[in-house]
């Protein structure tokens, strides 16, 4: 097991008085995984740097970092770096590319590295490579447009383009954004539907100011309302009988298949909707490990009886 430095350590003291001011010696070394008299050591190491470290006594002392101190803007170890360039990567390959907005971003961060540490992160971003984005990315401008207005509690006018590639605009209450494996929406009242909606902020077009303001309903649970919408308003009807007590069914179930009822003690009812029956009948209904009879609609007994005929052809001899 490899040392820490006491360099290391030292600035580790410094980043957490920044995050705890009036931090005792007891807790710093308990902190930083060594005795109190140690602490205290590293406490004596900021202060010969020149940074000011006051010393405050009582039952509310501690250390503090005394005021007017300036820091440098980013103090990161090469495991944080590094974690930082893969986290961002993961999440958009684009940010290898310094066109991209967030690859500006990363650079900047990177170039303000120590040079030992930027070097590691600068070499990953470089040579790591990503499967590119199952999905367009939304606009960054009209995303922030939209967090503000959601901040504000004020309706906005939007552009939306439609999957079938027609045009709309209409106003909105914008009660939350949320990022969904992946997938960015907004939660909204549409006023023109008079109802919740849930829009594709990757298809937002425009975003313009609003004069009104709302209230958004009192105890939202923004991700569990996300969820109940993704499963109705689709054009094909889906009703799931399945053969197996409610509390077994419901750790299979996505919350976007439907609606999840009890029957009986011993069949639970699943009532949604769906824009694509061939996916609902082949990576949901096929998943669930138990016996189910597709009573709607007719689209999707169509095509869970496809799913079925070509499994069976794939046991053939």
């Amino acid at each position: 097991m490899r040392e820490t430095s006491p360099t290391a350590r030292a600035l580790r003291t410094l980043d957490i008085l920044q995050s705890r001011p009036g931090c005792t010696a007891d807790e710093l070394g308990e902190r930083l995984g060594v005795s109190e008299r140690a602490a205290r050591r590293y406490v004596a190491i900021l202060r010969e740097a020149g940074i000011p470290v006051e010393s405050v006594r009582g039952p509310y002392g501690g250390y503090r970092l005394g005021r007017g101190l300036r820091l440098p803007p980013l103090v990161f170890s090469a495991t944080e770096a590094l974690g930082l360039v893969m986290a961002v990567l993961d999440g958009r390959h684009a940010a290898a590319d310094n066109d991209d907005p967030v690859g500006s971003a990363l650079g900047k961060i990177i170039r303000a590295l120590p040079r030992n540490v930027g070097g590691q992160a600068a070499t990953m971003r470089e040579h790591a490579r990503a499967v590119p984005d199952r999905w367009s990315r939304p606009d960054p401008v009209l995303t922030s447009a939209l967090v503000e207005a959601v901040a504000a509690q004020r309706q906005v006018r939007i552009g939306y383009r439609s999957a079938a590639g027609h045009s709309h605009a209409f106003e909105v209450d914008p009660w939350s954004v949320v990022v969904r494996y992946g997938r960015w929406y907004l939660l909204c009242f549409a006023h023109h539907a008079d109802a919740v909606r849930t829009y594709r902020i990757d298809r937002v077009t425009a975003v313009g100011d609003g004069t009104r303001t709302f209230e958004a309903p009192e105890g939202l649970d923004p991700v569990a309302v996300l969820e109940e919408n993704l499963a109705s308003g689709w054009a094909h009807e889906a009703r799931v009988v399945i053969h197996a007590p409610m509390a077994d069914v419901a750790p299979y179930l996505r919350p976007t298949m439907g609606r999840l009822e009890a029957l009986d003690e011993q069949r639970c009812v699943v009532t949604g909707s769906t824009s694509n029956p061939q996916m609902y009948a082949g990576e949901w209904l096929a998943g669930l490990p138990f016996e189910i009879t597709v009573e709607g609609g007719p689209e999707l007994r169509a095509a869970v009886a496809e799913v079925a005929a070509r499994m069976a052809r794939a046991a053939a001899p």
